[in-house]
């Protein structure tokens, strides 16, 4: 895997490494850099005014120009200069890994670019979206402080599975959508799959509500007063459209506070309303008082319910420190005095999987009590080795610990897990474990070893294990997108706007654009953005004004007979008179 000379990608844990692809910047193709130069462009000339940052040093920040796709080496290198990183996935990944990511400061972006269909926005994610949105704006350190803040928070928010399957229908219809050649009846079969999913989501997960948060501030966000803003999120400076259109007094804005969770988002249409924030600090604020909410900051019986409704890997820790990972199930007792998964479960410790207690050792489960020892005032956590003896606890001894709660663990101490001098797990063989009050057998002597979680509370409660590296929890995501097949045709396009662009930048005669002028017009009258290119170069060079009067009207009768690419044309054509042929070179 290519670190990119950044010590950040080296530190990732490899349950996220395992998202990372090369971005093989060979396959970028001629018309791909034209659709990145023409969307910069665009921006440059409309959000010079309206971004928070000056366009073109946060852009030069981040490693990025107007003229190319950038390549992830460049990028790294600047990046790194202001403590972050950057790798490229294949499109979609999971929202806790895009969490994650963020967390250990490191920027994903998404290998492919959107197709010149969908030059002015994509549902999917892109290089234009993820680079040319988020890196620029990485060198406000409160923002970036933000952004990682955010990261932390999403690794430990639950997910639900619905959660899981609308994640699934986004990245299948996303791909379809982007893949040329696609069939209209397999998007529209997509689309139906995805609107079913959505419709019938029941109440959002924490994750859902923080993506909405999420949405509204590094994806939508606005900074400034509801009367006088600017943009800063990513994706409308991606987008030619929206980040012309939020502007209008048509599209609401609302003071950005913790009742923004209560909105939900399309991401397949221009949304409604946007949210204003008066500075970086306050969505600081706004999300430490979200986070106040989550299960991993409360525990208890409540969060302990959202694992097992989830089924999901989920992790619950213990007032002792000890941290058990696998799918939760419920287990009868109505008050929160006994834990118990099935299947694999890990055992960890500071986030670290305890030797010995792997989900190999546990694969069938794992149950354990919760709560002090009845005649106790003292957790049992907080025993020394002398006071766990005066209780009964020693290795080869028998004991019996009867819990406030009528659960009773009854066998031999074969082994005592001690950390910073206290105990947080109890090994028992010839063990019986009963809730007295049902009479009902929790574990039987001939079912093995019995481990006994040591921890008066359920402290915090969090999505996925604690040692993920350890626990294995490998996601199938294609290490390729499927590439498009191009026809003989198409290549001979990608040439002509290749030796366009040789031209721009002085590598080849001004002389050969005559005859890519003339091959245009045989075999690709259909195309609108080379012939766009072409004109550039001549206002630029005050050449040839026939040519120039020949391609104008080419472009405005494309305009007058293909209403969708009227904008996208006329946007074009004023950028002619406004923006330098190579601006920031």
């Amino acid at each position: 895997m290519n670190n990119y000379s950044n010590n950040l990608i080296d530190k990732l844990p490899h349950h996220l490494k395992q998202y990372i692809v090369e971005q093989h910047y060979e396959h970028y193709t001629s018309v791909d850099h034209a659709v990145w130069r023409y969307v910069m462009r665009q921006n440059y000339r409309y959000l010079k005014d309206v971004a928070y940052y000056p366009y073109i040093p946060g852009l030069k920040k981040a490693g990025l120009t107007i003229e190319h796709i950038p390549d992830l080496q460049t990028m790294n290198d600047h990046l790194k200069q202001i403590g972050w990183g950057a790798v490229t996935v294949n499109g979609f990944i999971p929202s806790q890994a895009f969490m994650e990511f963020q967390a250990y400061r490191v920027l994903i972006v998404a290998a492919d670019i959107r197709q010149i269909e969908h030059i002015e926005y994509t549902p999917a994610p892109d290089i234009i979206h993820e680079s040319a949105g988020h890196a620029p704006i990485i060198g406000e350190p409160e923002y970036a402080a933000y952004l990682q803040f955010t990261g932390e928070v999403g690794t430990k928010a639950m997910l639900s599975k619905k959660d899981q399957e609308l994640f699934e229908a986004i990245r299948k219809l996303a791909v379809l959508k982007e893949l040329a050649g696609t069939s209209e009846r397999a998007i529209k079969t997509a689309e139906e799959a995805l609107r079913h999913i959505q419709q019938n989501m029941g109440a959002p997960s924490e994750m859902a509500l923080l993506a909405r948060l999420h949405w509204w501030t590094v994806e939508y966000g606005l900074i400034g007063t509801l009367e006088d803003h600017k943009i800063y999120g990513a994706g409308l400076l991606s987008s030619i459209g929206e980040s012309v259109s939020c502007m209008q007094p048509e599209v609401k804005k609302i003071l950005y506070t913790i009742d923004a969770v209560n909105y939900p988002y399309d991401i397949t249409k221009p949304q409604p309303q946007l949210f204003v924030t008066p500075d970086f600090q306050n969505l600081v604020q706004v999300l430490g008082a979200f986070a106040d909410t989550l299960s991993y900051r409360k525990g208890g019986s409540e969060s302990i319910q959202k694992a097992i409704d989830c089924g999901l890997v989920c992790t619950a820790v213990y007032s002792s420190g000890l941290q058990v990972s696998g799918v939760f199930a419920a287990t009868e007792i109505d008050e929160l005095t006994y834990i118990q998964t099935t299947g694999p479960t890990a055992l960890a410790f500071a986030d670290k999987e305890v030797s010995g207690h792997s989900k190999q050792v546990h694969q069938k489960g794992f149950g354990s009590p919760v709560g002090k020892l009845k005649d106790y005032d003292l957790p049992l956590e907080t025993f020394t080795i002398e006071a766990l003896k005066n209780s009964g606890v020693e290795k080869e001894k028998n004991a019996v610990l009867r819990f406030q709660s009528g659960i009773e663990v009854s066998g031999r101490v074969v082994d005592l897990l001690i950390y910073d001098e206290k105990p947080v797990l109890i090994s028992f063989i010839d063990c019986t474990v009963t809730d007295t009050i049902s009479g009902r057998r929790l574990f039987e002597p001939e079912w093995g070893k019995y481990d006994m979680a040591v921890g008066e509370k359920i402290v915090s409660v969090f999505s996925g294990a604690a040692d993920k590296d350890a626990y294995e929890q490998i996601t199938i995501i294609p290490k390729e997108m499927p590439r498009s097949k191009y026809t003989k045709e198409t290549l001979r396009l990608h040439a002509l706007y290749q030796q366009v662009r040789a031209i721009r930048e002085g590598r080849e005669a001004e002389s050969a654009l005559a005859a890519i002028w003339q091959e245009l017009q045989q075999k690709y009258e259909q195309d609108w953005l080379c012939p766009l290119e072409l004109l550039e170069i001549l206002k630029d060079r005050s050449i040839n004004s026939e040519m120039q009067k020949e391609i104008e009207g080419h472009l405005q009768k494309m305009k007058a007979d293909h209403e969708e690419l009227s904008k996208l044309i006329e946007d074009g054509l004023h950028t002619l008179g406004h923006i330098e042929l190579l601006p920031g070179r």
